[in-house]
């Protein structure tokens, strides 16, 4: 592209920025000292609730097994020991396939699925946010659909389909699904419909193509949507109940070569309690990572995800 970007189409995407920041001070609530206490401790309740589950865990993962069994249940762990964890990687290295496969394979699923849902997602929020053709309304409801439905109530169709294209037991049986997953294509959606049609019209203008606006104009501006989605994708593929597709064990998952070795959840292996809390907790770390470092582009995108100027 020979032409240069206009002074109007950067002013707008330089106001776009400055809108951006500025919606993120926040406003001073007309309340009293006694109200703001009140909301506090309501929120640190809460707070304390939703990660009572991650804290219990990690104690868990670090107790022996007879303060695993112990009765009335401790919090926190009185001797805490590393033999779980221990345990755990002696039992997968003596596994006949190596423990780095299994971890090759879930990354590789994770990544690639990840990035294919990403790429898939934003193309066809694009084209639903920026284009008015017929059926996109239908097409967007569709999809608004789709998130009601629980994953497990499209597993006989998905077997069907992948059955149908010779799929199963390969790594395509969790990674193509994933590309579909509607939750990242909502969250992109609905954060194009903030940027004004008036910059896609005036990149037009100036000579730019559909690929030049979308991946240098619209894509930097949706980042944090794009970050939120990434990180629903990563929760979604490294525990994903699909992989049950697969196999072959050179082929199978860190989750399910740990639910294997663990043992069912209806007829669990009391001597490996302790080695199931470490795997569990191997399990959540990566996640909860991701999470941390995403939080700030997730509460900005809820935040503003149902707006539009």
């Amino acid at each position: 592209m020979t032409t240069a970007i206009s002074h109007k189409r950067q002013n707008e995407m330089i106001n776009m920025k400055k809108r951006r920041r500025s919606s993120r001070a926040v406003r001073k609530p007309n309340r009293s000292l006694g109200g703001d206490m009140f909301i506090w401790l309501i929120l640190a309740l809460f707070g304390m609730f939703f990660v009572f589950p991650l804290v219990f865990l990690i104690n868990n993962a670090f107790k022996p097994l007879d303060e695993i069994f112990i009765f009335p249940p401790n919090l926190w762990v009185i001797n805490p020991t590393m033999g779980n964890l221990q345990d755990l990687f002696i039992i997968m290295s003596r596994s006949w396939v190596t423990f780095t496969r299994y971890v090759f394979n879930t990354v590789f699923i994770t990544i690639s699925g990840t990035v294919g849902h990403l790429f898939v997602a934003s193309l066809g929020a694009y084209a639903v946010s920026k284009y008015e053709f017929p059926g996109s309304k239908f097409f967007f409801g569709l999809i608004i659909t789709t998130l009601m439905f629980n994953q497990f109530v499209m597993q006989i169709p998905n077997f069907l389909i992948l059955a149908q294209l010779n799929w199963i037991d390969t790594y395509w049986a969790v990674v193509i699904p994933a590309f579909g997953m509607p939750m990242g294509f909502f969250l992109l959606k609905q954060f194009m419909d903030t940027i004004p049609i008036s910059l896609v019209e005036s990149a037009k203008i100036d000579g730019a193509n559909e690929w030049y606006i979308y991946s240098r104009i619209v894509m930097p501006l949706v980042k944090p949507a794009l970050l939120t989605a990434m990180v629903f994708a990563v929760q979604a593929l490294w525990n994903n109940p699909q992989s049950l597709l697969i196999h072959t064990e050179q082929l199978k998952t860190l989750p399910l070569a740990i639910s294997q070795i663990i043992g069912s959840p209806h007829a669990p292996n009391v001597a490996r309690m302790g080695v199931n809390a470490a795997g569990m907790l191997v399990m959540v770390i990566v996640p909860i990572i991701i999470f941390i470092f995403a939080q700030s582009n997730i509460l900005k995108t809820m935040a503003s995800s149902g707006i539009k100027e």
